[in-house]
């Protein structure tokens, strides 16, 4: 069957020689032509674009046509002008280069919408006194005495002064408001009325933190911890009102479409129990979601896990819901006791095994937390002895973080049907891995390696509390390996393209939620998906490519974000 555009094509040429021919025969020729009544008006055109369909033949074109929600033709501006009608919404990209809608792999993006309107967002700032201002701005805004929390997403080395807010910095910007302040999963600094609201005396340290020292052994006021302990204590924060999940989902949906993102695969997260979907639900119901939607769930109680996810998922099958928002398995974490444990004895993994045949039966997707290649063996092993009593290899199962994951696992993973969600961890982490590790970082994380393999592999960020949700920051990592300190980490060897790079955002992610086949690039029946740019990705300098950002994100042939001159298209 020839394509809408083929149709409108061949029939301006068809007119175009018919011209020659006198008015009596072009005349005949208008009356016989027939284009198909889904050619005759598109919802939505983007003209004079460069636009980067990432399909089979990695084509440019120079325009697109949407109706009902799918993309309906792609070609030369002459032939989508055709299918301009009277209702159809223009827009002229202006040259600008139109991609597709990018999917983030790997975020928790519905435990970061819940809290997003009462958060302070240290992302991107860059001076420590910018961090403070805003800070102040939120304390302005916030009734007296409410908490102000930065629940992570920044590092020291974002700031120029490459070190953290001291204490007393942070007591001078905001000394009448309780304030937590958090360093990925690793560090975390309260003020003294955040302590008192909290119960914890001034000398005193919550379970599983220590005291940061200074040179001279003295408290710094910063606690170092790990995940479990300090996720346990950020669960006593005032947890934010119903009004406020919502409020803060359409926020921070509407910042990821501002980057150009138009899709999660959510792998669940810490304390995040059924009841707080519910904000999620509410804006799918009303249509007013703006980021489609895949989420696992995540095992939250200890030794019930298997109990709990057959209990949560009777009326809650593999694939349910629709394009908007839908169930994609189980994960990131499966068994509380497996998850960070790099040697788990032989009831563990019975007890992890167990959860995992449950799930290939009823042909869920798994993902699994695993940071640490080396061990990796441990959980392979594990799946292969699975597949031989239930096929995976079609379930799409995946495996998140492995920045140092070896050839060898990478084949073994191929051979599994097991994907790869990757993040840009080492550009926040690279500089102390490679004091560490030394050369080893040129191979991490060995993305070539794994392509080379097979295996598919997704992008993604792990936002918000550990990392930055913007996309363009982690293309621009994976194109020159930079940590955020401005050093060069990953070899040559390990360095997509940027067109690949950019089907890891897109293509690839897509994959991880069964939606490849609808949405990931841009072609005739696919959702319209997709983000008119403010910069050439293809051309722009690559340490540029971190500052991009989008001017018109459309989600379904609707859009969802514009910025200007897109405003107001017509």
């Amino acid at each position: 069957m020839k394509s809408v555009v083929t149709i409108v094509q061949e029939g301006l040429r068809a007119l175009h020689n018919a011209a020659s021919l006198g008015g009596a025969a072009a005349a005949l020729l208008c009356a016989t032509i027939t284009v198909p009544a889904s050619a005759q008006e598109a919802d939505l055109v983007v003209i004079h674009a460069k636009v980067a369909t990432l399909d089979g033949g990695s084509r440019i074109e120079e325009a697109l046509a949407v109706r009902r929600g799918h993309i309906t033709a792609i070609g030369n501006d002459a032939a989508i002008q055709a299918l301009i009608g009277s209702r159809t919404q223009v827009v002229d990209a202006g040259r600008r280069t139109v991609i597709p809608g990018l999917i983030d792999s790997h975020m928790h993006a519905v435990r970061a919408g819940l809290s997003y309107s009462v958060e302070v967002n240290w992302i991107d700032a860059r001076t420590i006194a910018e961090a403070m201002s805003r800070l102040r701005t939120a304390a302005h805004r916030s009734r007296p005495g409410a908490w102000l929390v930065i629940a992570g997403g920044w590092t020291e080395q974002q700031f120029e002064e490459r070190r953290r807010p001291t204490l007393q910095e942070v007591l001078t910007a905001v000394p009448e408001q309780p304030v937590w302040i958090q360093l990925f999963y690793s560090g975390l600094l309260l003020t003294p009325k955040a302590r008192e609201s909290l119960g914890i005396a001034a000398d005193a340290l919550p379970p599983k933190m220590t005291a940061q020292l200074d040179a001279q052994g003295n408290p710094t006021g910063w606690l170092e911890s790990e995940i479990t302990g300090l996720s346990s204590l950020f669960d006593r924060l005032p947890k934010p009102t119903p009004q406020d999940n919502v409020a803060g989902t359409r926020q921070f949906f509407a910042e990821l479409n501002r980057l150009g993102i138009t899709g999660v695969v959510d792998p669940g997260g810490f304390s995040l129990y059924p009841s707080q979907y519910r904000a999620l639900q509410q804006l799918w119901r009303e249509h007013a979601l703006t980021v489609r939607v895949a989420f696992s769930l995540f095992a939250q109680n200890a030794d019930s896990e298997l109990a709990d996810f057959k209990n949560m998922t009777q009326l809650l099958p593999m694939g349910f819901g629709d394009d908007m928002l839908k169930f994609n398995g189980i994960g990131e974490r499966v068994t509380l006791a497996m998850y960070n444990n790099d040697a788990p004895d032989a009831t563990t993994q019975e007890k992890f095994y167990e959860v995992l045949q449950w799930a290939a039966r009823q042909g869920m997707a798994v993902t699994i937390h695993w940071v640490d290649g080396k061990s990796l063996p441990v959980l392979l092993d594990i799946y292969e002895r699975l597949n031989r009593e239930v096929a995976i290899t079609d379930l799409r199962w995946s495996i998140a973080h492995l920045d140092d994951v070896s050839a060898q696992s990478l084949a073994r993973m191929k051979s599994l049907g097991i994907g790869w969600t990757m993040q840009d961890s080492m550009y926040f982490a690279g500089d102390r891995v490679r004091a560490a590790r030394g050369d080893a970082v040129l191979h991490m994380p060995p993305l070539m390696t794994a392509v080379r393999a097979g295996v598919v592999v997704g992008a993604g960020t792990d936002a918000h509390r550990v990392a930055t949700y913007n996309p363009f920051i982690a293309l621009q990592w994976m194109l020159d390996g930079k940590t955020i300190g401005g050093n060069a980490t990953r070899g040559s060897d390990e360095t997509p393209s940027r067109e690949l790079a950019l089907r890891f955002y897109t293509l690839n992610s897509a994959w991880f939620s069964f939606d490849d086949d609808k949405r990931g690039s841009l072609a005739v029946g696919k959702l319209a998906d997709f983000a008119i740019l403010d910069q050439d990705y293809f051309t722009a300098p690559v340490e540029q490519i971190g500052r991009t950002v989008s001017l018109m994100t459309v989600v379904g042939g609707k859009v969802v974000y514009a910025a200007a001159p897109f405003v107001a298209p017509r």
